[in-house]
């Protein structure tokens, strides 16, 4: 049993729970876990968190069970991430704390949904998931009695808000003035690159978005497997699982070429990075936050293969006619929801209407998001069939 894989020791830039900088709102830690292991925790117990079970990824929820949900996705960008995290010798449990974490703040219906929530709240100050996750553990989930959020941990935080890099350039953006403003009362470094732990959870994103989105692409008959064969990255991994086992039918070679494309975009991952921290000579996690390029990184081919497949998944399945269907559909649903709460703040549940109250229209518009973005695609559905279909009794 010499294969086994054995942990290699902490990486001088990894994070070290010990020295974490705290939470907003000091308290007493845990006896049993790490500040980051809590933090993990208190997402994963969070209502947003549940929520996610029926929220899109592509397909809309109901469409089938077979498709990942922003639930599922968000468990294997974890699994992704403390694995890479692990091998990396990072702290994995905040590597999967941020993933599990990273898509909160998603509205119904996915990108459709996100499109729209924007396009509405354009005279407001618009709409960005990254800012609303945020909204979500700091503001909107109320857990506790003596704090709005889950006062989570600064490293989490941060990782949550800039885990794509610096954001000192969207700070201008009305979309982000929550943002501007708790960092002005809690500063998060927003203009470094966020821990190493965050940058894995970015790209541990990319790594199952990008192969997932091929295997329910395929399940849901958008394209066939002989579609991918000269596709870059797919294509040769199918090649050879092909080439090596000739006697296995589709769904086993889908299935096996989705879990061959992971490993090499993982080892991939490990190599560029281990590349890259070897060259910079980064010693701490400041120097990561202060490198001026990312630490983790996928490599420049494995970035040109990337950008060609999902050129693909762009013409093929983000943009197949079944899928616009139901983005247009879905678009209609939360355009008129939001114009009706806007007109009408009292059909919203009593605890949303009071919200609304003693508010300019940005602040009742902000509320109204904050609701709408906290809906599943089957809670939204039925909401809007109860708004706008008359119930008559029987």
């Amino acid at each position: 049993m010499s294969n086994l894989f054995q942990p290699p020791p902490r990486a001088p830039y990894a994070e070290d729970p010990a020295r974490s900088r705290g939470r907003r709102h000091p308290g007493e830690e845990s006896r049993t876990r790490t500040p980051f292991a809590r933090d993990r925790d208190r997402i994963i117990h969070c209502t947003a968190f549940r929520r996610l079970k029926e929220k899109t990824q592509v397909f809309v929820a109901h469409e089938g069970d077979h498709y990942r949900t922003r639930l599922t996705h968000s468990l294997e960008v974890a699994q992704i991430a403390r694995s890479i995290s692990t091998a990396l010798g990072l702290d994995n449990d905040l590597a999967e704390t941020i993933a599990l974490a990273h898509d909160l703040g998603h509205p119904p219906f996915g990108h459709a949904g996100e499109d729209q929530i924007d396009d509405s709240m354009k005279p407001y100050g618009g709409f960005d998931h990254n800012v609303q996750t945020f909204r979500v553990v700091t503001k909107l989930e109320h857990r506790y009695p003596d704090f709005e959020g889950l006062n989570l941990t600064w490293e989490t935080l941060e990782g949550v808000i800039k885990h794509n890099g610096p954001v000192t350039d969207k700070l201008s953006r009305p979309s982000w003035d929550m943002i501007r403003r708790f960092d002005a009362d809690y500063d998060l470094k927003l203009g470094t690159w966020a821990s190493a732990e965050a940058q894995v959870a970015a790209l541990a994103d990319d790594i199952a978005y990008n192969n997932h989105d091929v295997d329910d692409g395929l399940q849901a008959g958008l394209f066939q497997l002989n579609e991918l064969l000269d596709v870059p990255l797919i294509g040769p991994i199918l090649h050879g699982v092909k080439a090596e086992r000739p006697d296995l039918d589709d769904r086993l070679t889908r299935l096996e070429a989705v879990r061959r494309m992971i490993g090499a975009m993982v080892d991939d991952v490990m190599g560029e990075t281990l590349r890259r921290a070897r060259e910079s000579g980064v010693a701490s996690p400041d120097d990561v936050r202060g490198l001026g390029q990312a630490l983790v990184a996928f490599s420049p081919d494995m970035n040109e293969d990337l950008a060609r497949l999902r050129a693909f998944l762009m013409e093929r399945m983000y943009r197949h006619w079944k899928v616009n269907r139901t983005r247009s559909q879905a678009r209609r649903i939360i355009a008129e929801m939001f114009s009706l709460f806007m007109s009408e703040p009292e059909v919203m549940p009593s605890e949303w209407f009071t919200r609304s109250q003693n508010r300019d229209d940005t602040g009742r518009a902000r509320v109204v998001c904050d609701y709408i973005a906290g809906m599943t695609d089957r809670y939204a559905i039925e909401e809007h069939r109860k708004l706008f279909q008359l119930d008559t009794w029987s």
